[in-house]
């Protein structure tokens, strides 16, 4: 009867799934994107460091502090930055600022994916209960030509595409995003989701740095994954200052806290020491792709801290067999069980000596 008080959206939604959190530490965990390093020395200090004087007050409303770091490493103003608890809330604020609930506003004013992508943006979406507009990638997981087209017709005001993609890993070229980013000016904001950029080799920072700038153009970044700081909870977002000033307007009074303001300006501070486990992912991620494909796994090229493979199809153990397997040996992966990846599985790179173990598990099913 509990749920009877909940909203009908609610009440039919499918709640967000995520990677299984195994409660042993005794397992090799490959299932979640994790950086398998940890995060600087500098930053785990900062975090120490913490004294009740501040934990007393309520922490800097805007992350003022942190606002300026972020502008300077990437050549902006403070006011093209917003700290948000984690990446998440950026997907949530831009769905709440510029979409419309289903009947609100007497018109459409929905949210245009590509799938398969990360699954909490349907989730978000339904809970706003604002339309989705889901357009299917190409077999290699590309973005259609007609992406933008079919998105506008369907009356979207957000646009969000994750890049590097998840699941697959691939990039789309900065062109591609331009190009897209043009054709929905004036129409929709596109939200580029670069939460494993640090580990590709390019990112859309240049479209805030074009002249004139790209005004419909919000950038998602984390410290989850490059800065292995997944467990503080801390994100940010960097577009146009009018784009700014309106997720600002949304956005929870005190979002982030006074610790993880304080680590993530330091961890900035020292990125030098976060590249150094980037280029160690990125090595043992070329390293992986072929042993793989040694052992005629089909793998997706990749530019992020994971890879999608395809196990081979003569041998009659499909991706749903080995998963089960491999987490009977207590090796994390993840399956997903939908269209386009039931067939493969996602791994994330984890130290040499885990990726070791994995090969040779995978080598003795």
């Amino acid at each position: 009867m509990i749920m009877a008080y909940a909203r009908d959206n609610i009440r039919e939604l499918g709640a967000y799934v995520p990677g299984e959190q195994p409660v042993t530490g005794s397992v090799i965990k490959l299932n979640t994107n994790e950086n398998p390093y940890p995060p600087a020395e500098e930053v785990l200090a900062a975090i120490r460091s913490t004294h009740g004087e501040a934990l007393r007050r309520y922490p800097d409303p805007r992350a003022e502090p942190f606002r300026q770091v972020a502008a300077e490493l990437h050549g902006l103003e403070p006011e093209q930055v917003i700290a948000t608890n984690g990446g998440d809330e950026l997907i949530r604020l831009a769905l709440n600022v510029f979409c419309r609930p289903v009947g609100r506003d007497g018109g459409s004013g929905g949210v245009g994916i590509a799938e398969p992508s990360y699954s909490l943006y349907d989730v978000l979406a339904a809970i706003h209960d604002t339309p989705l507009c889901c357009v299917a990638l190409t077999d290699e997981f590309e973005l259609p030509d007609n992406f933008a087209e079919r998105v506008l017709e369907a009356g979207c005001r957000l646009v969000i595409v994750v890049n590097p993609h998840a699941p697959s890993g691939r990039l789309e070229p900065l062109a591609r995003l331009e190009a897209l980013a043009g054709r929905l000016r004036g129409q929709a904001v596109l939200l580029v989701d670069e939460a494993y950029v640090d580990f590709a080799a390019s990112d859309a920072i240049a479209l805030l740095h074009a002249s004139p700038p790209c005004d419909n153009v919000l950038l998602l970044r984390s410290f989850s994954k490059g800065y292995a700081l997944a467990g503080l909870r801390f994100g940010y977002g960097l577009g146009h200052r009018d784009l700014i000033v309106a997720l600002d307007k949304a956005r929870d009074s005190y979002n982030t806290d006074a610790v993880s303001q304080q680590a993530a300006a330091t961890a900035l501070r020292h990125r030098d020491v976060a590249e150094r486990s980037w280029h160690a992912v990125i090595a043992e991620r070329d390293r992986m792709t072929k042993a793989l494909t040694a052992q005629s796994y089909a793998v997706f090229p990749s530019q992020s801290n994971f890879i999608l493979v395809r196990p081979p199809r003569d041998t009659g153990k499909g991706a749903a067999k080995i998963f089960r397997k491999l987490k009977e040996r207590g090796i994390y992966v993840r399956y997903f069980d939908q269209e386009g990846l039931a067939d493969k599985l996602r791994i994330t790179i984890g130290t040499p000596e885990q990726n070791e173990a994995l090969l040779q598990a995978l080598a003795g099913l």
